[in-house]
């Protein structure tokens, strides 16, 4: 119903609407990166092993076709769009019937499988259409189109990408056992002056991620650092690809980084990160178990901090002050350092403010969430960007974005403060006219009184001044973050400002 539905919007907006678009219907598609728990990647499986998996009926038929010719028919698809073809559709097929039987030969001949086939019956499948293959003369004769690869060739190549990957993999692939299906993760790492960091992230990433024996990408973000860090990620990425980098044109700071990271991630859940590493990677595996048992987030609580007293008694004030004045509940000790799910993620990205603050945001969004609790170490590299002026703006970028609370107080000043003017003022009357030897005279009383309310004043306009300015920040729209490359398998590519490479 749903293809059918989509064929007519098609159909409808190509023809009368002059919309650019026409409708690829795929016939049986396989090769590299298919689900392995689907027909051809399990035949292959078991080939490969010596062996043949259980069969359907021998006469049911399908159209293969290799992923490979499908790209290229979207491809010529694109670039022969002309106003003849809008809202037409196209059958994407080699037109060849392939029965099951002949699958399962073709196989055996080119794996030396010794086993026989052994093949099921029509009654299973009551259901399924016994033959389904193409007729592609118009995709030739329009788009120019005709498949290249033919089964024989698609197998090896199937199976060539089969055998470069690991049990684990398979495993994390299929999708159809719930028990051995695991969700996949992307871990988003803010880097700034993090260069000799990157690598043992990168090495304790990957164990955590194997321990669990899940998919996964690891997202570093340099967000312009001074020092090589793009090489670092260049060179692992090179290696491993799972690895992916971004570059940004300049400092755009840790949140937009973990949005950056967020807006190209492709898992199922996000864990982020400080590249210096100060939150554990080892702690995921805990918070994989949390989001396994059902929560939505899972957030790194600070129990306890490597630094001196001092500044560990003013982080948890202002956790407990943030949490104080926020209009949503906020988690006391909880940094960014945490796992989302996709849902999740997708909600926060939907806000649309330019300052932002993560962990508030992450607060906002709700769902179920629940803290894990660790111990903060220092730096295992150089010294920390932050200081007191820097975790001021940070204490004032959280409370401005999440509290209306200074505005009310200061609204309540301004009328506690009225009413004390107005019974001073009847005191000061009644005094000059009833005991004028005691009423109050002399410039001390009045300068104290216009200093005070001086004071308060210019407080309160500094107050306001804050809002507007978070107002005047997003009402410009300025782009929030600015990609200028993309890094994957030891490539680093510029991107222009749709996000395309140059």
């Amino acid at each position: 119903m749903s293809k059918i539905a989509a064929s007519t919007y098609l159909h409808f907006i190509g023809k009368q609407q002059s919309f650019p678009c026409v409708n690829l219907r795929l016939y049986a598609v396989y090769g590299p990166y298919e689900d392995t728990s689907r027909l051809i990647p399990t035949l292959l499986r078991h080939a490969l092993a010596g062996k043949l998996p259980p069969f359907v009926h021998p006469r049911t038929s399908r159209d293969f076709i290799h992923v490979d010719d499908v790209c290229a028919a979207f491809i010529q698809a694109a670039t022969a769009m002309n106003p003849r073809l809008y809202g037409e559709s196209f059958n994407i097929g080699t037109d060849h019937k392939t029965t099951i039987a002949d699958l399962a030969g073709t196989t055996r001949r080119l794996f030396n499988v010794p086993d026989e086939p052994k093949f099921g019956t029509m009654d299973e499948r009551a259901w399924d259409l016994p033959d389904w293959y193409s007729d592609s003369s118009k995709a030739v004769a329009h788009l120019g189109w005709k498949p290249d690869i033919n089964l024989e060739d698609g197998l090896r190549f199937t199976a060539a990408w089969l055998q470069k990957l690991s049990d684990t993999e398979i495993a994390a692939a299929t999708k159809k056992d719930p028990n051995v299906r695991k969700r996949s993760l992307s871990a988003i790492i803010a880097c700034y002056r993090d260069e000799p960091a990157i690598p043992i992230m990168y090495e304790r990433l990957t164990e955590a991620f194997r321990r669990l024996g899940i998919d996964y990408e690891i997202i570093f973000v340099n967000d312009c650092s001074p020092d090589n860090s793009a090489g670092i990620i260049r060179d692992i990425s090179e290696d491993d690809s799972h690895v992916i980098g971004i570059s940004h044109s300049r400092n755009f700071g840790s949140q937009m980084a973990f949005r950056s990271g967020m807006e190209l991630s492709t898992k199922d859940g996000v864990v982020l990160l400080d590249g210096d590493l100060q939150d554990p990677p080892e702690l995921i595996e805990q918070f994989y178990q949390k989001w396994e048992d059902g929560w939505d987030v899972v957030y790194g609580r600070r129990v306890k901090r490597e630094m001196s007293w001092i500044w560990g008694l003013l982080y948890k004030l202002f956790y407990r002050v943030f949490a104080a004045f926020s209009y949503v509940p906020m988690p006391h000790d909880a940094g960014d350092f945490s796992l989302m799910d996709r849902r999740v993620v997708a909600w926060l990205l939907n806000c649309p403010e330019r300052d932002l603050f993560v962990r508030g945001l992450r607060a906002y969004v709700g769902f179920k969430q629940t803290g894990v609790d660790y111990s903060r170490p220092e730096r295992m590299f150089g010294h920390s960007t932050n200081n007191l002026i820097k975790n001021i703006e940070w204490a004032k970028k959280g409370i401005f974005s999440f509290s209306n609370t200074p505005l009310t107080m200061l609204t309540a000043t301004g009328v506690v403060l009225l009413g004390l003017s107005l019974l001073a003022a009847v005191i000061v009357a009644a005094l000059r006219m009833l005991l004028p030897d005691i009423a109050p005279r002399g410039t001390t009383t009045l300068l104290i009184t216009i200093l005070m309310f001086g004071s308060l004043n210019l407080f309160a306009i500094g107050l306001v001044g804050e809002y507007v300015a978070k107002i005047m920040a997003e009402v410009k729209a300025r782009p929030r973050l600015i990609r200028s490359a993309l890094i994957r398998n030891g490539k680093s590519t510029e991107l222009l400002p749709d996000g395309k490479a140059c």
